[in-house]
């Protein structure tokens, strides 16, 4: 059987998560969201890294919707 983190008075123990353990996740996440960000409010134009149509067609709305002009 496991154990589980229950004290004697039935509530669970929270253990803290420190930030030191925190701080990858929170960097992985933030350069995601900014690859996300470039993705639906840059990649057209002059600043685009990959030719055509496809990647505007598919963050069409998204731009719309976050406020991004593109047409």
């Amino acid at each position: 059987m496991a154990q589980s983190a229950v004290s004697a008075t039935g509530t669970s123990a929270i253990t803290p998560i420190s930030a030191k353990a925190l701080a990858p996740w929170a960097v992985f996440f933030g350069i995601l969201m900014l690859v996300l960000l470039y993705f639906v409010g840059a990649e057209q134009g002059a600043t685009a890294l990959i030719s055509g149509e496809g990647v505007h067609e598919w963050v069409h709305d998204g731009r719309h919707l976050l406020g991004f002009p593109c047409h």
